[in-house]
């Protein structure tokens, strides 16, 4: 008898806790569109609205040219490519291959069916002038892939600044992409069109 008052309570607490999760990214939603954001970028604020698949924002983005993106592998490790144009991103795949793929690719044995983009407070693509040109001329080159030290975050951050530097953690990524835009990182789910992950 008391194990189904367990499963009870557990139900309970946890419809509890995605409420308060729910109510938290309405908050920020809230914050961003009256241009409430943090005035200083540390490590704990550099992932403002972090990529979620349960708590969505109120607000899809259509990527631009250079625009950083991301999807989910396995539920918990976020991969990470760079948008060229029309269903095109570039990526680092786990072969150490780079290559151009459509959005059906990238989400291809991957956990997420949402792609995500790096935004600043206004929901703008955050984009470097020279990523573009970077990411272009890395197509079907090889790397020595290695998922702490040689990984797409640091592929993406070689696209991005030129610097070749391991970033072990998508949160580690965060925090540089923080520093370098030198603003807070909103990731919003990106505007995609039905036909480009039919599967």
């Amino acid at each position: 008898m008391p194990l189904p008052l367990l499963w009870i309570g557990g139900a309970a607490m946890g419809a509890l806790m995605l409420a308060d999760e729910r109510e938290k990214r309405q908050q920020l939603e809230r914050n961003r569109l009256l241009g409430r954001v943090p005035r200083q970028v540390n490590a704990n604020q550099a992932m403002v609205a972090a990529p979620s698949q349960w708590q969505k924002g109120f607000k899809q983005v259509t990527p631009q040219p250079g625009s950083i993106v991301c999807c989910y592998v396995f539920g918990v490790i976020e991969h990470t490519g760079i948008w060229l144009a029309d269903d095109c991103l570039v990526e680092l795949h786990g072969s150490g291959l780079v290559r151009a793929v459509s959005v059906k690719r990238f989400l291809a044995g991957r956990t997420g069916s949402q792609i995500f983009i790096a935004c600043n407070h206004l929901h703008q693509p955050l984009i470097a002038n020279t990523i573009v040109n970077r990411a272009e001329r890395a197509i079907y080159q090889y790397r020595e892939y290695d998922l702490f030290d040689n990984n797409c975050h640091r592929f993406v951050w070689s696209c991005l600044c030129g610097e070749e530097r391991a970033i072990k953690s998508f949160n580690e990524l965060n925090q540089k992409l923080a520093a370098y835009f030198k603003q807070g990182i909103y990731w919003d789910e990106m505007c995609l069109a039905p036909e480009l992950t039919d599967k």
